[in-house]
């Protein structure tokens, strides 16, 4: 990672239907630099640059403002979940958010913040984003790395009344997910803390977790479980979900799939393709049962 990004989103956190609202718009021929695109969309000149904004950042939206693969297949008009009713599709969206880098604290968060602390402050946080950028050259103002802070806590959690300084409180795209929870924590001053839940995450189905796997460049044929687990973009770190988890759910995909193993002999623990399929056709399988 040797470019980071805190602006853009105009403190606005996404919205549920944004995302929907933005391919339709850019699919039909608009672009969001158009005069009518504040009449178009219905919202107001922040938000459309808003809208944008979060477009390229879960992946809908490529560096030449064209809509990418990914978002024809979730909300095209044979997409697979345009209105994003099946939460593998937020799990989806989540892990495109990570994996592309446009919006940085999503993946600096999931990649590296939360393997240092489990439980943390929103000061705590803003300390980690200001080291980083001092270790990448990077100069941010601090107030802009608070608005990020701010806006990455409303993607997950639903506004509460400890967050009195959040203004905007409707609910972020990511809060079903419940990726992150407000914990009470003893102390002598009102300090709020949040906690990443780290769990079987059950609900995930083993196809979102192999397209996941099958979609990172970095790995090959066989990938060892601590891969799986820590490696950048892994599904341990962009989930949070258990070893344990992980290894029921690709003993499903092997029992599925024959040219997939799971291996667990004398300490060696690793996923093994006999031969790679088309990450599509994993998720094919999943939308189309």
């Amino acid at each position: 990672m040797n470019k980071l990004n805190f602006s853009g989103h105009e403190s606005f956190q996404c919205r549920e239907l944004w995302l929907k609202k933005g391919f339709d718009f850019v699919n039909s021929g608009k672009s969001f630099n158009d005069p009518d695109a504040v009449v178009e969309l219905g919202v107001g000149k922040n938000m459309v640059n808003s809208i944008q904004y979060w477009m390229t950042a879960f992946c809908a939206l490529d560096s030449k403002k064209n809509l990418t693969d990914f978002a024809r297949y979730i909300f095209g008009e044979k997409g697979n979940d345009p209105f994003i009713e099946d939460i593998a599709s937020l799990w989806l969206l989540h892990y495109s958010l990570v994996k592309r880098n446009h919006a940085s604290i999503y993946s600096l968060f999931f990649n590296e913040f939360r393997k240092e602390k489990s439980e943390f402050s929103r000061q705590q946080l803003v300390n980690f984003l200001k080291r980083k950028c001092e270790e990448l050259d990077t100069v941010v103002s601090e107030n802009t790395i608070e608005r990020d802070v701010s806006v990455f806590l409303s993607t997950y959690l639903k506004p509460g009344r400890e967050d009195k300084e959040v203004k905007d409180l409707s609910a972020g795209l990511l809060v079903d997910l419940e990726m992150i929870e407000r914990i009470n924590k003893m102390g002598e001053d009102e300090t709020v803390w949040f906690r990443v839940v780290n769990t079987e995450k059950e609900e995930i189905p083993p196809e979102i977790l192999l397209f996941c796997i099958l979609d990172n460049e970095d790995y090959g044929n066989s990938i060892s479980l601590h891969g799986l687990l820590t490696a950048v973009n892994s599904i341990g770190g962009v989930f949070a979900i258990s070893s344990g988890s992980i290894v029921k759910k690709l003993e499903a995909l092997t029992g599925k799939y024959k040219w997939l193993t799971y291996m667990d002999d004398a300490g060696i623990k690793e996923v093994q393709f006999k031969h790679k399929i088309d990450k599509w056709e994993v998720l094919d399988n999943y939308y189309g049962k």
